[in-house]
This record gives structure tokens, C-alpha cells and sequence, in this order.
């Protein structure tokens, strides 16, 4: 059986394809470490050769396993490479500032999100002093169609393009089906924003934003407010600053000067 290849012809490389799945898959995991068993049989890999690359990326920093060497985790190596993401990101970079500003408007958890396949990757936060996660979503991942940002993204996009049912249920409001999916992406059309009515977080809704400096939007801004505080008013001005806000970003960002453009 010939080795996949990739739209230029070049043929995948095998170790590093594997060493990438199980980099993948530790992470998937979060605090639920694996077994050298587990892991060999997810990904159909011989169990001696699973261990020898086991031990090659504990010796790296990669992975990390336990006292008795029988559990295994995403290792330090990876908080590392992803921070250097984040900071090398021309774009992440400008729209901070933007986040700051809308967080001291709104008082409330203002979201960057990039569309990663079939979710959404959270890449800066600000949280409002109101209502603290304790764990910071910088990093994580969303299905879009179970979020603002995913939705606001959804929405710049064909429908023939939308992710492929069954949906996942985080929570009673997610969509589940396509036709309900459908019939939100259009409203998020017409209105030019999405609303996350508790479909990803219960007690949570959510107001997204897609900015346009690419087409199709692979960014989006968001702002997070629990049902308890959300007044009319309080969404009228929410809508409103984060319209403001987007359309700083876009005009701070048609491209950043002397910026790779990466594909």
C-alpha cells in the first residue's frame, strides 16, 4: 500500500506522522494519562515500537510519565512550543490590545478563537473580574458549532461547508442537528453576529464576532457573560463595543507589516 502524500505529491514520513497522532491524543486526553496498552491499541502501533517512542520523548521533555513509568502525559515541551505559537503570531499580537480595551468596556470575558478544522482554538483570553475561570481556555479547543466564535465563523462560510453531523451535546441547547445548525447560521448572517444561547458552557451566553482581514474569517473575537448579568441594556452595549472593537482590528489589521504570510 503506497504511503499517503499531500496535495504537492510529497509522501508522508511515517515516524514523524505517528509521532504527531500520539502527540495529538496525549493532549485530547487532558488529566486522563494513558497506558503504554491504550495507547499502542489507539493507534495501532506494535507495543514495542509505542514504547521506544515513548521513552524517546520523555527523554525530549515531550511526554511525561508517572513514578511507577506505567502512565503517560502530554509533556512540558508542548506548553512551550505553544506559547511560542501565540507569540510569534503577528495577529494575535495586535488584536490583544483590542481584547484589553473591550474587557474594561464591558467588564466581562472577552475570546480570540482561530477555526482549527472542525473547532475552535482559543488563543487569548481576558477574564472578567465578575466571573473567573480556574482554568484558563487558552489553548483548548471548541467544536464551532457549540460556540460564538465557532458560529461567527461557520457563518462566513457555505453551508456545504459546515461540519458534517452527528454534533456533539456539551449541553440541552447545543445543536445536535444540521437543519437547527442551519437555521442559527443564517440568523448569525443576517444579524452579523452569532449568539451562543448556553450551547457550549450552561449559564454562559456568548456574542461573536468573525474579523474579515481573511476571506473566509479564520479568526474570531467573542465576549462571555453569564445569563444572571445580561440585561437589554447590557447587550445592546455589548453589541455595539464589540462591533466597535472588531472594526479596530480589522483596520489595525489588512496585514501586519513585514508579517509572514502563513498558509
Amino acid at each position: 500500500m503506497s504511503e499517503p502524500t499531500d496535495e504537492r505529491g510529497v509522501r508522508e514520513v511515517k515516524s514523524a506522522a505517528r509521532t504527531v497522532d500520539l502527540l495529538e491524543l496525549l493532549a485530547a486526553r487532558g488529566d486522563r494519562p494513558a497506558r503504554l496498552q491504550e495507547l499502542a491499541d489507539e493507534l495501532q502501533v506494535p507495543r514495542s515500537s509505542m514504547y521506544a517512542l515513548l521513552q524517546t520523548l520523555i527523554n525530549r521533555g515531550w511526554v511525561r510519565t508517572d513514578a511507577t513509568g506505567s502512565l503517560y502525559g502530554i509533556g512540558i515541551r508542548a506548553l512551550l512550543t505553544g506559547t511560542s505559537y501565540l507569540d510569534s503570531d503577528p495577529r494575535v499580537r495586535v488584536v490583544r490590545p483590542y481584547l484589553d480595551e473591550a474587557s474594561d468596556a464591558l467588564g466581562e470575558t472577552i475570546h480570540m478563537g482561530r477555526l482549527d478544522g472542525t473547532d475552535v482554538a482559543y488563543l487569548a483570553t481576558r477574564e472578567s473580574h465578575e466571573y473567573l475561570r480556574t482554568i484558563s481556555r487558552v489553548g483548548r479547543r471548541l467544536p464551532a458549532h457549540a460556540g460564538a466564535l465557532g458560529k461567527a465563523l461557520l457563518a462566513e462560510r457555505a453551508d456545504d461547508a459546515l461540519p458534517e453531523p452527528p454534533y456533539a451535546r456539551l449541553t440541552p441547547n447545543t445543536h445536535t442537528t444540521r437543519e437547527s445548525l442551519l437555521a442559527d447560521i443564517a440568523a448569525t448572517r443576517a444579524r452579523g453576529y452569532s449568539v451562543d444561547h448556553e450551547e457550549g458552557v450552561t449559564g454562559i451566553v456568548g456574542f461573536g464576532f468573525a474579523l474579515r482581514y481573511d476571506t473566509p474569517a479564520q479568526d474570531a473575537i467573542s465576549c462571555s457573560v453569564p445569563v444572571a448579568r445580561l440585561s437589554p441594556s447590557h447587550e445592546e452595549q455589548i453589541i455595539s463595543v464589540m462591533r466597535e472593537i472588531r472594526a479596530k482590528v480589522e483596520a489595525a489589521t489588512p496585514w501586519v507589516s513585514g508579517a509572514v504570510n502563513w498558509r
